[in-house]
Order: structure tokens, then sequence, then C-alpha cells
């Protein structure tokens, strides 16, 4: 019997995907967590045999949970759950440790057969998904600019890029301003670029923002 930990900051999302497990004949157990904290705690408190997690939670973010349970539990398969496109986030979770990257519009119908196939082992990407990676490792290319951030610098770089002021990232990320204020100074660095705009026009192109 299978039991899945569910971490989501949307109750109704939750609920939801709760609902869709709770259905199958396999599925024992289904916990929920709504904090990145309490996922952890969660993950540490009891065995599961999967972990269904949101990429954006508050306080501790799912690349963070991902990366420590990559350290403490390597052998549970955690499937990424998110609101952001696949060419923006599945290769980075992917790289990072995680057994599969879903889109939240897409996981009503595909959970299922995600979770399915993360639990024998495997890796879940959709189709699209699995034929554009199988393409680009066919070809060399020289890593880009954002390959050569940090899980949590490109958070970051994203959050500006998109508009958000430094002090509602501190806010969502739970930091500091001055700390968001230098994590700031390392991506302008690491990307060669001078300001906000830059970053807005760069992930535009390179379509890792909407």
């Amino acid at each position: 019997m299978t039991k899945v930990l569910i971490a989501d900051d949307h109750p109704i999302f939750r609920r939801g995907l709760k609902a869709i497990l709770q259905a199958q004949p396999d599925v024992e157990l289904v916990g929920e967590a709504e904090t990145g904290h309490k996922a952890l705690e969660m993950a540490r408190k009891q065995r599961w045999d999967v972990l269904v997690l949101d990429i954006a939670m508050p306080g501790l973010g799912g690349i963070e949970i991902l990366g420590t349970l990559q350290h403490e539990q390597p052998k549970l398969p955690v499937l990424i759950l998110s609101a952001y496109p696949e060419n923006q986030y599945a290769v980075r979770v992917l790289r990072a440790g995680a057994a599969g990257y879903m889109t939240k519009e897409t996981a009503p119908q595909e959970l299922i057969r995600g979770l399915r196939k993360v639990l024998q082992g495997g890796k879940y990407l959709s189709e699209s998904m699995a034929e554009k990676l199988a393409v680009d490792l066919g070809v060399k290319s020289e890593r880009k600019p954002h390959d050569l951030l940090s899980d949590r610098e490109y958070e970051i770089m994203r959050m500006i890029a998109s508009g958000k002021p430094l002090g509602t990232i501190a806010s969502e990320l739970a930091l500091s301003p001055r700390t968001v204020s230098t994590y700031r100074s390392r991506v302008l660095e690491k990307m060669q670029m001078k300001t906000n705009a830059d970053l807005t026009r760069y992930a535009l192109q390179n379509e890792l923002i909407d």
C-alpha cells in the first residue's frame, strides 16, 4: 500500500489531489503539508513512498526541500508540482534529484500516471518536454548565463525579472531585504548584466518568465 505526502500551500488544490489519490485502491494514506517546514517535519517523522511537492512554498521553497531530502532520504521519490511551465524549471529540478516534474494544469489528469512512474523508479515528464530534452542532449551547446546561478539565485532572478520589488521578494521568501539585495548583486555579476531591465529582457528572450 502506498503512502503519499502532498506539500502545497493552497488548501483547495491539496484537497483536490487528495480526493484523486484516495480514490485509488492501493493508496493507504495521504498526508498534507501547507508549508515547506511542515513538509520536512512530516517527511522526517514518518515513512512515505512518494512526496508530491509544490515548487513555490512559503518560507522554505520546493527546491530547498528537495536538496535537503536528497541528503537525508535519497531514496524518497519527489514529484515536483508547479504552476510554472516545464521549460522554466523542469531541467533544474531533475538535476537537483527530482523524480519528475508536473504542471498544476495537467495534474488532475496526469497525477496517477506520474506517481506510478516515479514509484517504479522512473522519471516523469510530459511527452513534449521529454522530446525536447532528448533533442537538447544530442546537441552540444554552451551553458547559458542562467545555468550558472544557484537554485535560490535563479528563483530570485525570475522574481526580479517579473517585476517584483525586492521587499515583496523578501516577504515571499522569508528573507531580509538586505539578503535579497545581495542575491540580486550576485545574479547581475554572474550573468554579466547591470540592471533589472537587463534581467527582464533576458528572461523573456529565454522563456524563463511568462
